[in-house]
């Protein structure tokens, strides 16, 4: 693998992956984590905590906007694994939509970092990081029947609330901000395609830029 320096330090392999909630992305990163023995940096962890607010209120926060992250402890910590530095992220618990206090989970850096989130291709100082990027594509209807199956077994959500989040938020926050995104990636996949597939590409090309 290519070593790529940072003022004299060895730097990583920085990969961002975006794409809709349900495309695929994070299945992808997964598998991509085992082959190139990465550390993964999932967007999920760094929701902003919504203790403050009754939990009615929470449910019906738009996590699909920029602004429900935390970038700026997002984009620190990415800069700090990026100078081959752990970091301790912050733990989130879905079901209520706060952070679990007093508790964080130490991550160690690898020879690649790869970046998952939705938003992933949407931040202009994320992008700055990025030795490459990847966008997965998917249609709506399989991304929304991805996540209904996601939220209701491990989210504690209902299919109803899914349905509802996803017409009310998740679709026109995808148009507006995740869509776009697509232009800034250097490879785009398509999340129906095999998930063997996908990762074949996404191994060629990094091995013919020089970061495998």
């Amino acid at each position: 693998m290519e070593q790529l320096t940072l003022g004299g330090i060895v730097r990583p392999v920085i990969v961002g992956i975006a794409g809709c909630s349900g495309s695929g992305k994070t299945t992808l990163a997964r598998e991509l984590a085992l082959e190139l023995e990465a550390t993964l940096f999932p967007f999920d962890y760094y929701y902003r905590d919504l203790a403050h607010l009754p939990l009615e209120e929470r449910a019906h926060s738009n996590f699909d906007h920029p602004d429900s992250l935390e970038s700026e402890l997002l984009l620190e910590h990415l800069e700090m694994l990026a100078m081959s530095k752990p970091i301790s992220r912050p733990i989130y618990d879905f079901a209520t939509h706060t952070r679990v206090p007093g508790k964080t989970e130490r991550v160690e850096p690898a020879q690649v970092i790869l970046v998952e989130g939705i938003l992933a291709l949407h931040y202009v100082e994320l992008r700055g990081l990025f030795d490459f990027s990847i966008y997965v594509d998917a249609p709506h209807e399989v991304c929304l029947m991805r996540r209904i199956h996601r939220d209701v077994r491990e989210r504690g959500r209902t299919e109803a609330s899914v349905k509802e989040q996803f017409e009310a938020t998740a679709l026109p926050m995808a148009e507006r901000y995740v869509l776009p995104s697509r232009e800034f990636a250097t490879l785009t996949v398509q999340g129906t395609d095999s998930l063997d597939w996908s990762v074949e590409q996404v191994l060629s090309r990094l091995h013919a830029r020089g970061l495998r």
